[in-house]
């Protein structure tokens, strides 16, 4: 295992021959409050991971033991300016669209508090683990602003427009068995095993062609909202760019050869 860190509270680690890596918050004084350093450096880390065409599978994980991330940090945020907070403002939005855009599959490993941003954080992943001591909420609007980092377009995308307005307006904070009930998460484990259940799913997700996993995660999200026929156009895109690939010749030779692919990634 390898690591690499960006900023003071933000490093990457690269498992499996750096084919999982894992995106660590690392600001554990402040339970991983994201102020505009920490959004800069996730920012930077996911930018480097998109650029690394040998990662497969992004993990994102925390290094505190009682929250994965608590939100923006509002210590922080009180002593801007309305100018500056202007400015800080697409620093933010960096951070949330960093883990949003990354090409590859993301899986979340979340424990403790995962509120506001934290909890973006979270949805900006295709996956979602968290353990039996999560709580999870988008509580923006008890502090007079609304979610900023995609929590009101991504929450109803998961658990539908009237669930998501609900625990919008109410901030309320959800626990862990409740979450899974109304798939705010989407595995739950024991305490304590959310990080080893995420990156042994994103080790069985790697084990797949690189090719296909782009295409089939760009697929799923061009193609989500759309009405049915413009949905299977997304899907026929998609299926033509990997079709003729070199993954796909090798995953066809691999099959009727009776043994493991190798992957080429293209």
């Amino acid at each position: 295992m390898s690591e690499e860190r960006f900023g003071e509270f933000v490093l990457v680690r690269r498992h499996e021959e750096g084919r999982v890596a894992e995106l660590v918050l690392d600001r554990p004084k402040a339970m991983n409050a994201v102020s505009t350093g920490m959004a800069r450096s996730i920012a930077g880390a996911c930018e480097a991971l998109e650029a690394d065409r040998g990662v497969r599978v992004v993990v994102l994980t925390s290094t505190h033991e009682r929250a994965f991330c608590v939100g923006a940090d509002l210590k922080e945020r009180n002593s801007l300016s309305d100018a500056e907070l202007v400015r800080q403002r697409p620093v933010a939005r960096g951070a949330y669209t960093g883990v949003l855009e990354l090409a590859v599959p993301t899986v979340a490993a979340v424990h403790g508090f995962a509120l506001g941003g934290g909890f973006e954080l979270a949805l900006a992943c295709d996956l979602i683990v968290a353990d039996r001591t999560a709580v999870v909420g988008l509580p923006e609007v008890s502090v007079g602003v609304i979610p900023g980092g995609g929590g009101t377009q991504l929450l109803p995308r998961r658990v539908g427009a009237a669930r998501a307005a609900e625990l919008i307006f109410s901030a309320r904070r959800v626990e862990a068995g409740e979450a899974r009930e109304l798939g705010l998460v989407d595995e739950l484990v024991e305490a304590g095993r959310d990080r080893e259940e995420a990156l042994a799913l994103a080790s069985r997700i790697a084990a797949h062609s690189p090719v296909g996993l782009r295409a089939a995660k760009r697929a799923l999200r061009l193609g989500h909202g759309l009405d049915l026929r413009a949905g299977l156009e997304v899907e026929d895109a998609a299926w033509r760019a990997v079709a003729f690939s070199v993954d796909r010749a090798e995953g066809v030779a691999a099959f009727n050869e009776k043994r493991k692919p190798v992957w080429p990634g293209e």
